[in-house]
């Protein structure tokens, strides 16, 4: 499907541009927000980095290096990334704004890719974090999921304790990223969809054990991590990503991102997928946020790697796209 956006905008959803202001940010990209709703309490992460993303849509009019390409800062080759914590109203409008202080945690930097990727928020017993891959600690860039406990009071947000998430088994991949946390399992994580591996973290012991996993693939495609995992009717649901990688008139290395919805039952067998959609028409969108609030849902992606975004769509509305299929 085609502009799942105007899908919602059409049986009476919303959409708004999450944006913090450029005295933060330089003006640069910002992309691929997480959502999580506690309460009344609407939190969002929105993640900054300080380049722009170039690519070209139809292939036609690349860079010399190809047809995706980041324009960095000249004094700065970086992928830096910043998070930004956001408390929103019931309107969602952004009301206030704090970026994670890490700095008490921080070590110098040994990879070019800096900093925690694509957070998600979760709440697990009582205690709010934000979840991502990090790669800057070593000089190849080996990516490990990690856990960050944060301390959200009314004058900052900081990061007060972190926790590397060994992989599972012999812990050898190179990198792990994009697990999706289960927000009514505490340090439950769906590592792969297809097929499904559930794990389970222990932060006292460091250790990451498969608590499921199914025998055979069941999609064609490959859904990978997105948003965090939800409780959905009498399982689970969550909105996963699919990469189309392929080549560019000119030969170089282009992808596509498109997007579905994956239920489970409690057993973690797939009840039931939505068509693939994109967001609003582009080939690089990605989302990491999914929340239920009242009778809505709430879904956070980025767009371009430029833009982020809020989309409030019905129960009633999503229900009628999933069954769609």
């Amino acid at each position: 499907m085609n502009n799942f956006v105007k899908y919602s905008l059409d049986r009476g959803g919303m959409i708004k541009p999450l944006i913090i202001p450029s005295e933060y940010t330089n003006g640069t990209g910002l992309f691929n927000p997480s959502i999580l709703v506690d309460g009344e309490k609407i939190f969002v992460n929105i993640r900054h980095c300080q380049y722009t993303l170039y690519h070209s849509e139809t292939n036609k009019y690349e860079h010399q290096w190809g047809p995706l390409l980041y324009l960095n800062p000249e004094n700065d080759m970086t992928l830096t990334t910043t998070n930004y914590f956001c408390f929103l109203n019931d309107k969602l409008d952004i009301v206030r704004i704090h970026p994670i202080d890490t700095s008490a945690l921080d070590k110098k930097p040994l990879w070019e890719f800096v900093g925690l990727e694509d957070c998600r928020i979760v709440k697990w017993d009582g205690k709010y974090y934000v979840t991502g891959v990090r790669r800057d600690l070593d000089t190849i860039g080996t990516g490990r999921m990690e856990l960050s406990e944060i301390e959200i009071t009314d004058d900052y947000v900081k990061e007060i304790s972190r926790y590397r998430i060994p992989s599972t088994g012999e812990n050898k991949s190179y990198c792990e990223k994009n697990w999706m946390p289960v927000l009514d399992k505490p340090y439950h994580y769906v590592k792969w969809s297809n097929p499904t591996e559930v794990v389970e973290v222990d932060i006292n012991k460091n250790t990451c054990e498969t608590r499921c996993l199914e025998n055979a693939r069941k999609f064609p495609h490959d859904p990978r991590g997105g948003s965090q995992v939800i409780s959905y009717k009498d399982g689970y649901m969550a909105l996963t990503h699919i990469t189309y990688l392929y080549k560019s008139n000119a030969g170089r290395k282009n992808a596509t991102y498109r997007h579905q919805f994956v239920i489970w039952d409690k057993e973690w067998n797939v009840v039931k997928t939505s068509n693939i959609f994109d967001f609003m028409g582009a080939k690089i969108e990605f989302s990491c946020g999914l929340s239920k609030y009242h009778d809505d849902y709430l879904i956070t992606f980025g767009f371009q790697d430029n833009s982020a975004y809020i989309l409030k769509v019905s129960e009633s509305a999503l229900e009628e796209f999933i069954d769609a299929k």
